[in-house]
């Protein structure tokens, strides 16, 4: 006997209705993590391609450009290739900030990689809480960035203070006492200063004269005819490539026999041929090894790629090149299932590993990287020496 009463056809019906609601949320794609499709990785940057430092810029860009075309030629990561799609913010902080939240809220991308410059880094860092998106590898070692450790960010080169405190302890070693600081009057520029006076201090040293310039449209000419009035031996500056580069020119017109030193941020192929002869005895930091040195075997590695992709050997390329090994590290160690948590997850893993002449680490209360920073010169045929 079956029973058909109007009570029992309304629950077959739900009964059927439920069914066939399970099965479309079984055939409904697992929404993936942004930026991540079955064949590709996006990731964005915001960087000045024009302005003030396009010449170091594009040398970063394609030592970072060898690395994921290598990565992407060789399978990829899990299958994904990488795709890198970058903003140009002119060096300008406002345009920065706009660009990372196009990035993000337009494009979709996994991670933000490779900023460039302290206030224009900063302008970023609200959008990476707000989001849940890491930055990997901002091109400045501002303090501010490693004091705290930042959950979304995470550094690779060292701190400028440390390259300030390399810097004065050199000129301190040579006979080089009465030291004058050229600054720009940004965050960078103050970060600079802070760890000069500390520095000066512990050397028991008094400046012979602390400058500051206005980072858009400084007074070059007032300001370094003051610091050749106060007689100084050497001097360090810190400021942008286009700043330095006048101040540099403008220092040797005055008095060529001042013993001149700069910081990592300007350290490039195209900062050096702008000077030209005037590069002659200019000292200045650098927080990666030697790209020209097949002495490692980062620079071995280096060499091979730059090789294959047109990119010439230089300090600034071999900070992209890093910068992409160690994004591309954490990707490997996120593993299939990719999410900007397991991003985060795998990067922090990153124990004391040598890449080859540099060692790098992190964990969940240190994104601080490396700490490496030596001293180089440039000699009459421009190049670096050590």
């Amino acid at each position: 006997m079956r029973l058909n009463t109007p009570l029992l056809q309304k629950h077959r019906k739900l009964i059927k209705l439920a069914f066939c609601t399970s099965l479309l949320c079984l055939a409904a794609p697992v929404l993936a993590e942004e930026g991540v499709s079955d064949s590709t990785i996006l990731i964005g940057q915001t960087v000045g391609v024009s302005g003030q430092i396009a010449g170091p810029v594009k040398e970063m860009m394609a030592g970072a450009n060898a690395y994921f075309a290598a990565t992407n030629k060789n399978g990829g990561i899990n299958g994904r290739k990488i795709e890198l799609l970058t903003l140009d913010d002119k060096f300008d902080p406002a345009l920065a900030a706009a660009n990372a939240e196009t990035l993000i809220k337009k494009e979709h991308v996994l991670a933000l990689f490779q900023s460039r410059g302290t206030p224009h880094t900063e302008a970023i860092l609200p959008l990476l809480a707000a989001h849940k998106i890491p930055l990997i590898a901002p091109s400045t070692g501002a303090t501010v960035f490693h004091q705290t450790t930042n959950r979304y960010l995470f550094n690779v080169r060292a701190k400028y203070q440390d390259e300030v405190v390399k810097a004065v302890v050199q000129f301190s070693t040579i006979g080089i006492k009465k030291i004058s600081l050229m600054y720009v009057d940004d965050s960078f520029g103050k970060d600079g200063l802070a760890g000069f006076e500390k520095v000066m201090a512990q050397q028991k040293l008094t400046p012979v004269s602390i400058n500051k310039f206005e980072r858009a449209k400084p007074d070059l000419d007032s300001v370094v005819a003051s610091v050749v009035k106060t007689a100084p031996q050497g001097v360090l500056i810190v400021g942008s490539a286009a700043n330095t580069i006048d101040i540099i020119k403008k220092l040797r017109a005055l008095n060529p026999l001042i013993q001149l030193m700069t910081l990592s941020n300007n350290s490039s192929q195209s900062f050096v041929d702008e000077l030209g002869k005037l590069g002659q005895g200019v000292m200045m930091s650098q927080i990666m090894p030697d790209a020209s040195s097949l002495a490692t075997g980062l620079g071995q590695e280096f060499k091979s790629m730059a090789q294959a992709n047109g990119v010439n050997p230089s300090y600034a390329a071999m900070e992209g090149f890093v910068a992409a090994k160690v994004l591309v590290e954490g990707l490997k160690r996120a593993g299939r299932s990719l999410t900007r948590e397991s991003l985060i997850s795998g990067l922090e893993s990153i124990r004391k590993v040598d890449l080859g002449g540099l060692i790098l680490s992190y964990s969940e209360r240190d994104h601080n990287g490396s700490e490496f920073v030596e001293l180089t010169m440039i000699n009459k045929s421009g190049k670096f020496i050590r």
